[in-house]
């Protein structure tokens, strides 16, 4: 005998629970801080300039949106960049180069690890170059290289002040010698900036290491950096397990390599448009007034 339909259990109990089954919570609302474990609302975070309020952590920040927060609104463009060549040398480890190649574009929207912008920073033409961690972790490679040097050839074609946001976990190994290649490449570029007078100032932001801190990342005018900044050539525990002993508390954060005469000054985010335009004003010899 089959039991009679229950239009209670069979009907209305499974349109409760659909309606229940809608409210989902999206993942990205809440953002939880590093140092404390404290959750924080996302919209409230981005609006903060991706600052956590009350710990001040800085988080990582996109190149575009880098870029939006320095320049005057509606006075920047993006400066085109030059092609390379792709998976030069054919590498391939867990997966193949060109495959990291497409899914690191298809997360950033950007073809590689730069981004260039020319425009004015509170009045003061100027050329900003951002590297985007996000994008194989900021890594140095050909178009990286390519880029930079791009923009400092910018810089000195509208004879404007360079500026580098720097981003990075080093050398692109994928690319071997061709990478390590970039150094130098870079080195020079510095050097022509250099010789034209103009001024190259570096914004050190968290993490900047391996090769990029070891060539053009520290050739600055002025070394600037966001608050607790890992910057470094070797991490710490690769140093601790080298030499066998502790390293001291903070040991190459930002506040660390300012006492030590590495770093000149540690900004805060939100200030730092003005003091990169203040110092650009000062190497120059041009009020920011008087150059808008």
């Amino acid at each position: 005998m089959v039991e009679p339909m229950n239009w209670i259990s069979e009907v209305v109990r499974p349109r409760i629970k659909t309606l229940f089954n809608k409210r989902e919570t999206p993942e990205n609302l809440w953002i939880k801080c590093p140092d404390t474990g404290q959750m924080v609302f996302h919209k409230e975070v981005e609006q903060n300039l991706w600052v956590i309020p009350g710990s001040e952590h800085h988080l990582k920040m996109s190149a575009q949106v880098r870029l939006k927060t320095m320049f005057d609104e509606g006075t920047w463009i993006d400066v085109p960049l030059p092609e390379v060549a792709t998976d030069p040398l054919k590498f391939r480890d867990e997966k193949k180069y060109v495959d990291r190649l497409k899914e690191a574009r298809a997360k950033t929207g950007m073809p590689d690890a730069f981004k260039i912008g020319f425009g004015r920073v509170n009045g003061l033409p100027t050329t900003i170059a951002v590297q985007e961690f996000a994008f194989m972790a900021g890594s140095l490679g050909m178009a990286a290289g390519e880029a930079f040097v791009r923009g400092a050839e910018t810089a000195l074609e509208k004879r404007t002040p360079y500026v580098l946001f720097s981003a990075s976990g080093g050398a692109r190994m994928q690319e071997g010698i061709l990478s390590l290649m970039q150094m130098p490449r870079t080195t020079v570029a510095v050097r022509r900036l250099n010789a034209a007078k103009l001024p190259y100032i570096v914004v050190l932001t968290n993490p900047t290491t391996g090769g990029v801190t070891a060539s053009y990342a520290m050739l600055g005018d002025v070394h600037l950096a966001e608050p607790g900044a890992l910057i470094c050539f070797a991490g710490p525990r690769v140093i601790e397990q080298t030499i066998r002993e502790k390293l001291p508390d903070g040991f190459q954060r930002s506040e660390y390599l300012r006492e030590h005469g590495m770093v000149d000054q540690v900004v805060h985010r939100k200030d730092l448009k003005e003091t990169i335009a203040r110092l650009c004003g000062l190497l120059l010899n041009v009020p920011t007034a008087k150059a808008a």
